[in-house]
């Protein structure tokens, strides 16, 4: 993406905007982004304490209105419900599916114990699909929308190791494209952020790699400029040379 590529006015998609994992990281950087821009923020996240938290700050700092949803994403199908019945009648104009959750170090698919292969399948893959299918008929509805589905550079290769975790991201990067091809022409754009490395808690046993890492308001502020004009964006220049190169 450009450097001088210009902010589209994101109150254009509409009132509010919706974050999911959204008190650290790419997730809290989004929210306080597009905060900044003035679109009010629907935090969703499993952690009361620190949504409380992070929603304070965004609307001591921004002045804009800011919701709560508590939601496990780890427990499949349970959570969107609650989810659903709580965005009803919201004026949604952006999704940002961010939450995700990485293998605890690289292991062998078959050494993954089985609880952590279906954490990483609820939270990677079924969150996503679900968040919008709650979300997008209100913007087809509105003839307006945007929904970013936070990828990672991994999808672009086989990832032995991490093999799970690659191949969702993989996922998410083809159910964007073909969220595309079936949405665009009714106003919405899809856009697949293939994120490189960013400094979060997804990673912890990287350090080898953290002189890579953008902070995560840096990316963020670059990434944001580019909803409404790169349906596939590493989201910061450096990112963009990182998967070229490596």
């Amino acid at each position: 993406p450009s450097l001088l590529s210009r902010t589209k006015h994101l109150r254009q998609y509409g009132e509010w905007a919706v974050v999911t994992g959204a008190t650290g990281g790419i997730g809290k950087a989004y929210a306080e982004e597009l905060a900044s821009h003035g679109v009010n923020v629907i935090l969703i996240s499993r952690n009361p304490e620190k949504l409380k938290n992070v929603s304070e700050a965004i609307t001591g700092t921004y002045g804009v209105k800011t919701h709560l949803i508590v939601a496990d994403f780890s427990l499949g199908h349970k959570v969107y419900a609650h989810i659903k019945e709580a965005l009803k009648d919201v004026d949604v104009g952006i999704l940002v599916n961010n939450v995700g959750v990485l293998n605890d170090y690289p292991q062998f698919t078959t050494e993954v114990p089985e609880d952590k292969l279906w954490e990483m399948i609820n939270i990677n893959i079924a969150a996503a699909v679900m968040m919008v299918h709650i979300v997008l008929p209100g913007m087809v509805e509105r003839k307006r929308g945007a929904i970013v589905n936070v990828s990672s550079a991994v999808c672009c290769k086989p990832t032995p190791l991490v093999n799970v975790y690659a191949s969702s991201k993989s996922f998410i990067d083809f159910f964007s494209q073909a969220l595309h091809y079936e949405y665009a022409s009714k106003g919405i754009f899809i856009q697949s952020l293939v994120a490189y490395f960013v400094k979060t808690n997804l990673i912890p046993y990287s350090t080898c790699i953290r002189f890579l890492m953008l902070d995560p308001k840096k990316y963020a502020r670059q990434a944001v400029r580019t909803i409404g004009i790169s349906r596939r964006t590493a989201g910061h220049l450096l990112h963009s040379i990182q998967v070229r190169v490596i």
